[in-house]
């Protein structure tokens, strides 16, 4: 269910946020904005890396039920969205 972003990706999403951040007034740079980017690309790194640990654990529950269900059918998918969102709760994100 995840999908995973390319490092390109990362790095451009991190440069957008920099130039937005660049020329917002109320935003001064006590860094080197090369760095700030940095933080930005280990920032979006990480989060990702919290949200993969989550499908994953949603799947592991599903997989771990008694009776066999087949991944992609309805029931699966229902699973999946409630024990993603059991997670996510767990840790006070917000989910769709």
């Amino acid at each position: 269910m995840s999908s995973r972003l390319s490092r390109e990706k990362i790095n451009y999403l991190s440069r957008q946020v920099l130039n937005i951040l660049e020329t917002d007034d109320q935003v001064d740079f006590l860094d080197d904005p090369n760095e700030v980017r940095l933080i930005i690309v280990r920032s979006i790194e990480e989060e990702m890396m919290l949200y993969e640990a989550i499908d994953r654990k949603a799947i592991d529950k599903i997989q771990s039920q008694k009776k066999a269900i087949e991944e992609g059918s309805r029931e699966w998918e229902i699973l999946y969205r409630k024990y993603y969102n059991d997670e996510l709760s767990k840790l006070g994100k917000l989910s769709d």
